[in-house]
């Protein structure tokens, strides 16, 4: 990589691309977020997209994360606070799954250390 380039969520970004508002340096949205889902729009409908995925798939936090490419702890403040107040039935839900996830979640790990050990 050149000195005249950075990396930004994986793809080189030229400086001339990158602005400088008020002395902080920005990335464009369209190079930072290259290939995700664009989860600026809206918080109250992005956490209603992630309830109802998390509530049909049964997915945990990370999964959903990974669907919709954002963070984990977007995902779990979206569904834990803000989903709360936009959707109780939907919250409810959740927190049944999520609840589960967080019962079953040492069974998971063992699970994975059985299944790496016993390939050696």
């Amino acid at each position: 990589m050149s000195a005249h380039s950075i990396r930004a969520g994986g793809q080189k970004v030229k400086p001339a691309d990158i602005i400088r508002p008020g002395g902080a340096y920005v990335i464009p949205l369209q190079s930072w977020n290259a290939g995700r889902r664009d989860m600026k729009a809206d918080p109250e409908q992005r956490a209603v997209q992630l309830g109802e995925y998390i509530a049909a798939h049964n997915a945990t936090v990370r999964a959903a994360a990974a669907a919709f490419g954002c963070s984990k702890s977007t995902v779990h403040k979206d569904v834990a606070v803000r989903l709360r107040s936009i959707s109780p039935a939907l919250y409810g839900q959740v927190r049944a799954v999520l609840a589960r996830n967080k019962a079953e979640r040492h069974l998971r790990g063992g699970a994975a250390t059985r299944r790496r050990y016993s390939r050696r």
